[in-house]
């Protein structure tokens, strides 16, 4: 069941919490390759399968880091839902850590804690940290500690 925010107070109660974890998520080739293709970066460890088989650990080609970063907002969004919200704003990351490769054809998946929330503004202000988890895997793929900001009506 996603936790309802509404307002400043809503994510305030949730301060030092964890919000929630998403389900898991696959990562396959194609979708490596449309980031290669969308970001020019078409280094051979993401998309040389060929190669892989010989070189990489796993004989696998692995997912950009940036890939499983840029995927926080929509894995989020399962545990999250928000009413009364006019937008919302990626502000920036304070730290990432990219900790273990995915391979393809992994799973992923989110747990996000509510580090600190402010009043900036006229926008509620929140520091995160969202783990990024590897199905079967002891160290994560991704931390992050992501600043947003959140405009209610």
């Amino acid at each position: 069941m996603p936790r309802l925010i509404s307002c400043f107070e809503d994510f305030k109660a949730l301060e030092g919490q964890e919000i929630g974890v998403s389900d898991w998520h696959q990562i396959n080739q194609d979708q490596i390759n449309l980031f290669a293709d969308a970001t020019n970066d078409h280094q051979w460890i993401h998309v040389d399968e060929e190669r892989a088989k010989s070189e990489m650990p796993g004989s696998k080609t692995i997912a950009h880091g940036y890939l499983i970063l840029s995927m926080t907002p929509t894995m989020s969004s399962e545990f999250v839902q928000f009413e009364n919200l006019q937008r919302a704003i990626n502000y920036g990351v304070n730290k990432v850590r990219f900790t273990n490769m995915v391979p393809v054809n992994s799973r992923v998946r989110a747990r996000s804690e509510v580090l600190k929330v402010r009043q900036r503004r006229g926008a509620t202000h929140v520091v995160a940290q969202t783990t990024i988890e590897i199905e079967n895997e002891d160290k994560p793929a991704c931390v992050a500690e992501t600043v947003s900001f959140y405009y209610f009506k």
